[in-house]
This record gives structure tokens, sequence and C-alpha cells, in this order.
């Protein structure tokens, strides 16, 4: 695949072979360099961002699959449902409960006004007939007075009708406390409304959570993509590898390893050649990204001779319109990038 993409052959140029095919270059070091200005890599196509492994939401412990939304190949928007867990009776049954509950507090609060509102009323009345009574009871009182002082009546009637004023005068001052305790603002009816309005937020928290829960029997898709891998049935409990291999096919990418003593030739913009045997013609692209740490090399041939610990730098490629298309069925696929260092278009 190597001599194929650089049009390189064994032993070109020369009558004695420097190269026969079971040694062709297939490690990072011998990849590194072809010809001035070239910078060569193994790399794999893959979608832009590359590959989502879409879990099930957190909380969500040993729920398993009960029914999957999508197909492979399908293509889903950010918050689209892709699987839906067995744990929703349980948790739709969470939030029905939570409204009753919610229900019940505002009927209490509703039901908590109503009564002070009606003791306020009753506790009015009766101040308004002890009122009454001690207006008439005064008047009498008045009379009664007055007939004592003309010595027409006894002391006993005069100091009963005393005892009588006296006494309705006292049940206006009971009715006016009583209804003191029903005014607005009163700590006493501040103290009832205000337990029955936490209760009711507390209600509306509860059913806030629950609903909230809720989202956790659905999995859903966090960006818009195309479904690649299916990795779990009806049925099963989802493993670490995810539910769903999610990729953004729409522009299709190259990450390469280059070697880190090659790191230095790339450039934002230089102009790519991608070739695999899969592929029916060559990938074109540019460099549009270059990691800034240098790690272990992953993208490896199949020569078990080559070098599997070589120190490498990722760069990622960005393929054309034309190339772009081409490379979306091939996610992973491993390539060979050939690098035009230096020739930024």
């Amino acid at each position: 695949m190597f001599f194929n993409a650089t049009g390189l052959e064994p032993g070109a140029g020369t009558d004695t072979p420097i190269a026969i095919a079971i040694q062709q270059v297939t490690t990072q070091e011998q990849v590194a360099v072809i010809s001035e200005g070239d910078v060569v890599a193994l790399g794999r196509i893959i979608p832009r961002g590359d590959v989502i492994s879409v879990a099930t939401p957190s909380g969500a412990g040993d729920a398993r699959i009960a029914e999957l939304r999508v197909s492979l190949g399908d293509v889903v928007d950010a918050g689209d449902i892709l699987a839906v867990l067995d744990n929703l009776p349980q948790l739709q049954s969470a939030v029905v409960s939570a409204d009753a509950e919610l229900n019940v507090r505002a009927a209490t609060l509703n039901q908590t006004r109503a009564a002070t509102a009606a003791s306020r009323a009753e506790a009015q009345a009766s101040l308004e007939r002890a009122q009454a009574s001690a207006d008439v009871a005064q008047s009498e009182l008045a009379r009664v007075t007055e007939l004592f002082e003309r010595g027409v009546t006894t002391r006993a009637i005069f100091d009963q009708t005393i005892a009588a004023a006296t006494e309705a005068a006292r049940d206006v001052e009971r009715a006016q406390a009583t209804l003191s305790r029903y005014a607005t603002g009163s700590e006493i009816v501040q103290a009832d409304i205000a337990v029955a309005e936490a209760n009711l937020a507390a209600a509306r928290a509860a059913l806030a959570s629950a609903q909230q829960d809720l989202d956790r029997a659905y999995v859903r898709a966090p960006e818009h993509g195309k479904v690649l891998d299916i990795n779990v049935r009806p049925g099963e409990r989802p493993g670490t590898a995810g539910i769903i291999d999610l990729g953004d096919t729409s522009q299709m990418t190259v990450e390469a390893e280059v070697y880190q003593t090659m790191i230095g030739r790339v450039t934002i913009g230089d102009p790519v050649v991608v070739s695999a045997d899969a592929l029916a013609q060559d990938l074109t692209g540019t460099v549009t990204a270059i990691g800034l740490e240098i790690g272990r090399q992953s993208i490896t041939s199949d020569d078990p001779a080559a070098n599997t610990d070589a120190r490498v730098v990722d760069v990622i490629v960005t393929l054309d319109n034309a190339s772009s298309p081409i490379a979306a069925p091939f996610t992973n696929l491993e390539t060979v990038v050939r690098i035009d260092a230096g020739r930024t278009p």
C-alpha cells in the first residue's frame, strides 16, 4: 500500500535491489520521509470530531435496553432519542406520584387560606355582635344610673346594670383579640400559610426532580451525526463500550500520526494525499490541526517487526469536498498519509 501511495518501487534506480516485497516500508520511522518535502505517516479515517460512543445517562444504574429507536446508518440530530431504558415505567410512576403530591399540597394551601378567611369573617361578626351588646348595656347603664340618682330604682339593680355593662365591654375586648389573630400579617396566620407554602414549594421541587429523573430513561444523541455502530440489543445491559457509535460523516477527516522528528516540517494548510487499498482512488485534503503533545503510536502496520512504540504527534487532515463523501463509509480505515510539507497552496 505504501509503494502504491508514493509511486516508489523497490530497488528503483539501481542494479542492486534495496528492498523486496516482504521488506516494504511499513514502520513509522520508515514512512516518515519518502522524498524531499514529503512527510509520510500512517493514519486512519474518522468523522469530524472523531467517533462518539454514546453512553447511558448518569444515574441509569443497572437499567437495560428496552427499545432501540435507530438503525445502522440513520442520521440523527442533537437531542434525538436513540434508545429507551427499562426503568421508564418506574420513573414515570415517580412523576405521577410527585404530581399528585403537588396537587395535595396546593389544595392544602388553598384550604388554609380559605379557613383563615372564614375564621376572620366569623371573628368580625362576633366583634360586631359584642359591640352591639356593649352599646345596649351602656345605654341601659345610663338609664338606670339616672333612675338610681333620682331614687327611683334600687342599689341592687344599679349594681347589676354596671356588672352587665362591664361584662359586655370585656366581650368586645375578647372579640377584638380573636379578630386580631386572623388579621392579615398576624404571626399565627403567617405561620399557618408559611407552612402550607413551604410544603407546596417542596412538592414542586420533588416534581421537578422526578421529571428530570425521567429523562434518564432515554438515551439521546449528544450532537448531529450518523449511527456508525450499535453495540447492544434490547434486553441487554450497556457495557463500557457504550450503546451507539455516532459520527458526523458530513465531513470526513484523517488522523495521521507523524513521527516526532518530522513534525517540525508540517504546517497548517499543507496539501495531503491519502491512500489505502480499500479506496478506489486517492483522497485529498489539507492539514487543519497539529497536536501539541507527543504520544505513543496507536496506528501500526501489519508487519510484526514494526516498531509499535514510536513517539508521534497527531495531525488532523480535513478532506476536501470531493474526497469526503468517498471516505464516509470507511471510518477507522487504516491509510497512508503523504503530506507535502511546506507547500501550502
